[in-house]
């Protein structure tokens, strides 16, 4: 049995499949030891619309992850997405105390750029430093030790529905589990499918999810945007279900064996079998119609993240291009058309950077698991949450407090 200190647990909770996976620390790197998954039943585009049935859902990938790795699992940390996720940039200036930047003024500037108005039904999920200034010298990543009079600092901070997310760990309570943090999930993908070099230099990762699709801009290092499309794998389902009259389960299964973005590449001659609905015969139809269904919806998901890229004008700060991922990045062209639609370089992500069952996760089906694996690793937070403890708020301070520390 390996000790709890010994391992990280991610638990990607998604629309379409609860995944866990288990990752043993290793002297300089992350071994997989064990994975578990679980179709997902009672969420809908990454918000829990039945707690008994994710919660049952949850335990069964944890038990199944526990039995492959040969552990018991605890603490966990959950990765978070939905269309209440909203990230946004915010400036903090500071008088420097002394004539050197200390510890404390970093954490006074990180206050002073997260002291903004929030309503009060959302939750600070995340604040992302983005890099200091120090008397109008910018483009610093660690300040401490500098002389200098002022401190700035920008920084991305995400917040999300207070519901949502703690219903989303109340689940995992329910589960039996301790939530050791909560971590924006294209941001957990983006630990494990880009590079490093793709982190600094400059790239988009889009991860293509069953109920949503996230959108996290790297750049020098850090988290330079975020944003979450409320479309995903399960609308192309829904499409193909209603455009072939095929139950909704055969239609997933079209779309995972037969699905294509683009419709040109299809041949004419090629067949298809669809089951009937209702008890109805299977029908054989062209497969040249499923890419005609599909190919539209991609181009809406795509097209609406390119405008949210040209919104913020950010394009300039993804010369490594951008790297898709996600279960609904596997239909076939995918990475082509999503070429024609950014006219940028793009590629297919899958987890890297880790060793033991890393030929099982090489799927970007897993990236979002593993990354979570990998971002627990990095920043080991102080304590757990609760949903029942009424400091909610104020763990999650402590907790960036510790990230900051970590970082710098």
């Amino acid at each position: 049995m390996q000790k709890q200190e010994e391992i990280v647990v991610g638990l990607d909770i998604g629309t379409t499949k609860i995944c866990a996976v288990v990752g043993e620390v290793l002297q300089n790197e992350i071994s997989i030891i064990g994975i578990g998954a679980h179709p997902s039943k009672g969420l809908k585009k990454g918000v829990v619309v039945d707690i008994e049935s994710t919660v049952n859902s949850i335990k069964k990938a944890v038990e199944e992850a526990e039995l492959m790795a040969g552990c018991e699992i605890r603490d966990v940390y959950i990765g978070v997405a939905g269309s209440h996720i909203s990230g946004f940039n915010s400036h903090g200036i500071i008088a420097i105390k002394s004539s050197e930047v200390l510890q404390q003024d970093i954490d006074r500037v990180i206050e002073a750029a997260r002291a903004v108005a929030i309503p009060t039904d959302r939750e600070i999920i995340h604040v992302l430093p983005q890099g200091y200034a120090v008397d109008n010298q910018k483009g610093i990543q660690n300040p401490v030790g500098m002389t200098g009079v002022r401190l700035e600092a920008d920084v991305h901070i995400v917040t999300g529905a207070v519901t949502s997310v703690r219903n989303i760990v109340k689940c995992a309570n329910r589960a039996g589990l301790d939530v050791k943090d909560i971590v924006l999930e294209s941001i957990a993908s983006g630990e494990a499918v880009l590079t490093n070099e793709e982190k600094a230099l400059g790239a988009a990762l889009i991860d293509l999810g069953g109920g949503t699709t996230d959108l996290a801009v790297f750049y020098d290092n850090n988290i330079k945007h975020t944003f979450v499309l409320p479309l995903g794998g399960n609308n192309l389902t829904n499409d193909i279900a209603i455009g072939l009259a095929s139950p909704t389960a055969g239609a997933e299964i079209i779309k995972k064996k037969y699905g294509t973005c683009i419709a040109r590449n299809i041949n004419k001659e090629e067949i298809i079998e669809v089951p009937g609905l209702g008890g109805r015969q299977p029908r054989k139809l062209s497969r040249q119609i499923l890419g005609e269904i599909l190919e539209p919806r991609m181009e809406e998901i795509f097209v609406l993240i390119k405008k949210e890229l040209n919104r913020v004008n950010i394009g300039a700060a993804i010369p490594s291009g951008i790297v898709i991922t996600g279960g609904t990045s596997l239909i076939n062209d995918s990475v082509e058309f999503a070429e024609s639609i950014f006219e940028s370089p793009v590629r297919s992500g899958s987890p890297i950077g880790i060793s033991g069952l890393k030929d099982v996760v090489n799927n970007p089906i897993y990236a979002t698991g593993v990354g979570l694996v990998l971002y627990g690793y990095k920043n080991e937070p102080y304590e757990s949450f609760e949903v029942s403890d009424a400091n909610f708020l104020k763990k999650t301070l402590n907790r960036m407090k510790m990230w900051f520390k970590e970082i710098l």
